[in-house]
């Protein structure tokens, strides 16, 4: 199986570089490294999995040329290659337990964007293409720090440590998943020959002061406690259904699974930092 890795730095791709040379011929090259290239060059792989992007593709509204996926699919419409499309948890209306059939609502130019992109995809590729739809990634690499297009959760919570405090977030819930298990669950999809839509996720209501407090596990020094001031779009519950995911790949998510993983990134981010 020859995976080809486009994107060389983001949380994504340095885990599922690392993950996946171990069982397949992984290569991996920048978007620019791959832009001109012709059909024939994309041929020789069976998956193509897109880690990268741009800030007009993340800001502002929809254009073809700033959709690195779409401009992937073109070359490979003819061949028998598949790809991978990494979409969003923000394209859907935010609530509990969210199918992959449930109402789309997608609010910002980010979400718009991932969810024109799905069409897209599905329109020309037809089942050649596998999306998911991936909510809250944790996730640390001492590299990432300085470079980042967007801030994720954990992103978030890392900052504020380093002003020396961290935000109280009662009765506030999402979805999370590490990235260690992203990267197994894409493997078993691959495996599997999977097409289609899938949620990936925990399945289950997971509350952010119990992912702060695993987070902050090995801090030895004491934070203050401050209260979120949330705005009303911050305020928003959801976690999504992932039993279509769980039934297809039979692999099993536990929130002690996370738990364990964001208590190692915990050490690892303060035996760097300190």
């Amino acid at each position: 199986m020859k995976i080809l890795i486009i994107g060389r730095k983001s949380r994504i791709s340095l885990s599922l570089i690392k993950y996946f040379r171990k069982n397949f011929y992984t290569y991996v090259k920048n978007y620019k490294e791959i832009e001109n290239k012709k059909s024939i060059f994309f041929n020789k792989f069976d998956y193509i999995i897109n880690c990268s992007s741009n800030k007009s593709y993340i800001e502002k509204k929809y254009k073809s040329k700033n959709d690195y996926d779409y401009q992937i699919a073109k070359k490979i419409i003819s061949s028998e290659v598949k790809q991978i499309f990494l979409s969003s948890r923000k394209i859907y209306l935010a609530k509990n337990n969210i199918k992959e059939t449930d109402k789309k609502k997608p609010l910002c130019n980010y979400s718009k964007n991932k969810l024109l992109t799905e069409k897209r995809l599905i329109d020309i590729l037809k089942d050649r293409v596998l999306i998911l739809r991936i909510s809250n990634l944790i996730g640390y690499d001492k590299i990432l720090s300085k470079r980042k297009l967007h801030k994720t959760f954990i992103d978030v919570f890392f900052e504020n440590i380093q002003k020396g405090y961290i935000l109280k977030n009662k009765e506030l819930y999402k979805d999370f998943i590490s990235a260690k298990k992203f990267t197994k669950i894409i493997e078993k999809l691959i495996l599997k020959n999977a097409s289609g839509i899938f949620n990936v996720s925990a399945g289950k209501k997971i509350y952010l002061d119990n992912i702060i407090r695993w987070l902050n596990y090995h801090n030895p020094k004491k934070v203050k406690v401050i209260d979120n001031k949330l705005t009303k779009r911050n305020k928003v519950c959801f976690y999504l259904n992932n039993k279509k995911l769980l039934n297809f790949t039979k692999i099993k998510i536990s929130l002690s699974e996370l738990e364990n993983e964001c208590k190692k990134i915990s050490k690892t981010y303060f035996k760097y930092r300190y």
